[in-house]
């Protein structure tokens, strides 16, 4: 499984960030490095490393950052590292959440990057997305928890639908997210005692349709 690092000139900030993403994550390695080593703003070479290096897995370490220093001292970190580390640009909190639900779902190195540098494209599904289709499986799903499809429901939806072959789609009212994506999903607003449509296409459609249907019926664990 792929570990994070989250890189910050605030070392409340990047373990803030990082404990947000290990909420939709829970067995993903996610290390915070923030501040500069001696309780101020800044960006701390050993701190990144050291994070790095808690963060290591046997598939490799994404590392996100937020301002451009930081960038240049994940670099450094990152070449003098052993194993593979990729540093990413991508928005800090929405890429950190999207990089540890992908490493949750068991996506490889290059798909956790990606995973992250998506989160920057908003919460819409692509306009090709199908919205329901015949020889595809569609159904109505009543969010009967508390909240909706706030942050943990949003990231098990998503990770319920890892690896499975399958295009699917969430809509409520007049907006559709991909059901791949927790912020996308997050970004439709849906409360608790919604109702969502669920549509997918391909093979696997109707286990997808089946997988979301059964969290919103448990209550998404909560």
């Amino acid at each position: 499984m792929i570990g994070l690092v989250v890189v910050s000139h605030s070392r409340a900030l990047a373990g803030g960030v990082a404990e947000l993403a290990g909420q939709m994550a829970p067995d993903v390695r996610i290390a915070p490095a923030g501040g500069d080593g001696s309780g101020g703003l800044g960006t701390d070479y050993a701190a990144v490393a050291e994070a790095i290096t808690a963060a290591g897995a046997s598939g490799g370490v994404v590392v996100l950052y937020d301002l451009g220093s930081a960038k240049m001292v994940a670099d450094m970190a990152a070449e003098e590292a052993a194993g593979d580390v990729l540093v990413v640009d991508a928005p800090l909190v929405e890429g950190a959440v999207a990089a540890a639900v992908a490493a949750q779902g068991g996506a490889d190195l290059g798909g956790v990057a990606d995973a992250a540098r998506g989160a920057a494209g908003g919460s819409a599904a692509p306009p090709d997305a199908p919205e329901s289709s015949v020889d595809g499986e569609r159904a109505e799903v009543v969010l009967t928890n508390e909240v909706g499809l706030h942050a943990r429901p949003a990231a098990l939806v998503a990770r319920s639908l890892a690896g499975l072959d399958a295009h699917v789609v969430v809509r409520f009212g007049e907006e559709r997210a991909d059901a791949a994506s927790v912020l996308a999903l997050m970004g439709l607003g849906a409360p608790g005692g919604a109702t969502v449509e669920v549509s997918a296409t391909g093979p696997d459609a109707a286990e997808a349709v089946r997988r979301v249907r059964d969290l919103a019926a448990r209550d998404f664990d909560e």
